[in-house]
């Protein structure tokens, strides 16, 4: 049973805290958004997206077994070991899978559909003949699409009466993106060598370490990019966010260059103190520039050139 609920990552449910920006853009953009925030919402939501991602964990360490073994860690899991047996995976598959969108009844239409989307993305993620984690550049953009549907899962908590703005989905995607294209290029520096980085995935067969590099900073510069055009086409103060957002950006992708980087590990972040506190100084920057108002700024909107004399 133990093995079987490994395989499940119970650990890994940290990384839908990337629901909560959702919630908090709804609350902020829809008159009366306050209002619609319920606990048991929002509790039964979080954890109704925590079961549909170990349905997609549990088929994602079936399918990846023969490849894992390829991998330094990886090669002691459960599945690689040959300790589960398929009937059991599937049988666990189809409980979490079907306790998750149950939950999803609960909270509204909309939300439902968005974790049967979550559930798809995971089917085509990892099953063939479609399996886009062994495509180059599909399996990174296919894969952060995850994190644009847990924004819409915040949302749905909150609204569903509204549709969110499509910048900030796009922003939400491409940030996804960068911090799956920079797990890629940690994981790849720490395998060390590409025929072995290519037996474990197939797409490492057609990445290099540079093209890992370019492809990383490229989602960077499109996620600040979409981002910057909701902050500054919603509230204008928010333009003074965008360094720490760089910042951010910046030191994540140094991450990549460290032994045993946590970018590896997503859910071990927690221990990186200085991405911590970027985090905490975005939060603390973005609180205070929701209630200050800077006219100054406003000078930027105008739709004609300033002039000098």
């Amino acid at each position: 049973m133990k093995d079987y609920l490994k395989i499940a990552r119970l650990d890994h449910w940290i990384k839908n805290i990337f629901i909560f920006p959702g919630v908090a853009i709804a609350v902020l953009l829809i008159e009366g958004g306050l209002s619609g925030i319920s606990l048991w919402k929002i509790c039964v939501g979080f954890l109704a997206t925590c079961l549909i991602a170990s349905a997609n964990y549990v088929i994602n360490e079936w399918l990846d077994a023969e490849f894992d073994r390829f991998h330094p860690t990886k090669k002691n899991r459960p599945v690689v070991g040959g300790n589960v047996k398929f009937k059991y995976v599937m049988v666990e598959y189809f409980l979490f899978a079907v306790a998750g969108i149950g939950l999803s009844f609960l909270i509204n239409v909309f939300f439902v559909w968005t974790e049967v989307w979550l559930l798809v993305m995971g089917i085509l993620y990892n099953v063939k003949p479609i399996r886009t984690k062994d495509i180059i550049y599909l399996d990174v953009v296919s894969e952060s699409v995850n994190n644009m549907i847990r924004l819409l899962l915040g949302w749905f908590m909150v609204t569903d009466t509204h549709f969110p703005p499509v910048s900030i989905l796009l922003g939400y995607w491409m940030a996804g993106a960068f911090l799956m294209g920079t797990k890629r290029l940690a994981e790849y520096r720490m395998i060390g060598d590409g025929s072995v980085a290519g037996s474990y995935r197939k797409s490492f067969q057609f990445y290099t370490e540079k093209s890992l590099l370019g492809s990383s900073f490229f989602y960077a510069l499109c996620a600040t990019f979409f981002m910057g055009v909701f902050l500054v086409k919603y509230r204008i103060e928010y333009l003074l966010v965008m360094p720490v957002l760089f910042a951010m950006f910046t030191y994540y992708l140094m991450m990549a260059y460290k032994e045993d980087s946590a970018a590896q590990k997503p859910e071990k972040l927690y221990k990186e103190k200085k991405l911590l506190a970027l985090v905490a100084l975005l939060i603390v920057v973005l609180a205070i520039l929701t209630v200050v108002d800077i006219d100054i700024l406003h000078s930027f909107m105008a739709p004609h050139l300033l002039n000098l004399i």
